[in-house]
């Protein structure tokens, strides 16, 4: 077992070590992680840190660290929707709440590797959980593709995107929606609903299927082919273009 740190943009995390295989998540650009198998062909299976998911990814996706920094709060994230890193004297752009890892004055050393970060910084930790905020940050993945498994601005899941924004709001969330229902306080009706509850979805067998973040008690944002803002009432979800039924509401959920 050995403690590591994402070191590019998007790491896909995948079902099985195969790039054929689902990609079931990602981990951004700083976020830690345990890696607990090693494959001779360059495999690994990790532990995400923030939410203990599990998958394969590729090795050379990841730099190992001590546990000392790996164990660090990790509030200070990448404040844009694309932000630009400075890593071994080489730039790459890295997406909207990536984790600036143990660094100090913009700098770090992951073992033997330089980071230098001079760009916006979101202190997580000190932001204000109000619905100025929430729609701040959540507007900002407006007609952000979907993709299953995504977590970043380039490409998101239902529950990859209320899970990011809120890592904005430093509330740690789990990954998949039928998880995040287990999280948070209930929220009895939909005309009590603040902004930032999360509102969930579920299938005729009854599995939650799909989450969304409530703007108020009649629109939500969610990622549903791309983010969208699109009606809600008591019963679910309307496409605010075609007026169809799309989701059915389950339950409400409020974490701040």
């Amino acid at each position: 077992m050995s403690y590591a740190v994402c070191c590019v943009p998007v790491a896909p995390i995948r079902l099985e070590p195969d790039h054929r295989s689902e990609m079931v998540s990602q981990l951004l650009f700083g976020e830690c992680c345990i890696i607990t198998i090693v494959e001779k062909n360059g495999w690994i299976k990790v532990v995400n840190k923030a939410d203990a998911y599990t998958g394969w990814c590729r090795l050379t996706h990841f730099q190992e660290i001590d546990d000392t920094m790996y164990y660090l709060e990790d509030t200070n994230l990448t404040a844009d929707w694309v932000s630009e890193i400075d890593y071994n004297g080489h730039m790459m752009w890295v997406p909207l709440g990536s984790s600036l890892t143990a660094m100090k004055n913009g700098n770090v050393f992951w073992r033997k590797n330089t980071v230098h970060f001079s760009g916006n910084v979101w202190d997580a930790a000190t932001v204000k959980k109000d619905a100025k905020t929430i729609k701040q940050l959540a507007f900002k993945f407006l007609n952000t593709s979907y993709l299953w498994g995504g977590r970043s601005v380039f490409g998101i899941d239902c529950s990859g995107f209320t899970q990011l924004v809120y890592k904005l709001l430093n509330v740690h969330l789990l990954r998949d929606a039928q998880q995040q229902a287990t999280q948070g306080e209930m929220v009895a009706f939909l005309q009590q609903a603040h902004c930032g509850d999360i509102a969930f979805f579920d299938d005729e067998e009854g599995r939650i299927i799909h989450a969304g973040i409530l703007l108020n008690p009649h629109e939500i944002i969610h990622a549903a082919g791309k983010v969208r803002i699109d009606k809600i009432d008591n019963e679910g979800i309307l496409n605010a273009e075609t007026g169809q039924r799309t989701q059915r509401l389950r339950l409400i959920k409020r974490y701040v």
